[in-house]
């Protein structure tokens, strides 16, 4: 009779074990479920509310080396860059008449990278904050390219 006291008191204990178990996974698996749902809720809000724009193709720019605004004047940046798009150029799907404005688009980024000093593109941020610039001064300037997304290929600070 102690015998079987204790076999059922052991299977109880199992039970609760098993019980906790399941409850600790469940837990998880909300946490990483409400994780995402917070993830893609903060980039709806960057995009205003929208869903944030897949990119269709990439454009490939030949790299560039430019001085820099230290007050010297003897720092420069090399750096490469392609550019995430929200439709095919080149021939590539059904916007086979756009052609990429491969000027325009060097000019505006020249523009943007010859503001920053060393210090800032040294920084985390600065680099973070020099990809949103470059961003919305080539929405802004080349609307026709829908650029999505600012890639950095090669990052070089020389002072």
């Amino acid at each position: 009779m102690a015998e079987q006291t204790a076999t059922i008191k052991n299977n109880s204990d199992k039970r609760r074990g098993g019980k906790a178990k399941g409850l600790a996974t469940g837990i998880v698996a909300l946490a990483l479920l409400a994780s995402a749902a917070w993830i893609l809720n903060s980039k709806r809000q960057a995009n205003g509310g929208q869903p944030a724009p897949a990119v269709q193709d990439v454009m490939h720019l030949e790299g560039f080396v430019v001085n820099l605004a230290d007050p010297p004047g003897d720092c420069f940046l090399r750096i490469g860059i392609d550019l995430g798009l929200g439709h095919s150029i080149n021939g590539h799907g059904k916007n086979e008449n756009v052609a990429a404005p491969t000027a325009r688009v060097r000019d505006v980024i020249l523009r943007v990278l010859t503001t920053y000093q060393s210090t800032e593109l040294l920084a985390p941020e600065g680099k973070i904050r020099l990809k949103q610039q470059l961003l919305g001064a080539l929405q802004a300037a080349v609307p026709e390219l829908a650029v999505r997304e600012v890639y950095f290929t090669d990052f070089l600070v020389q002072r």
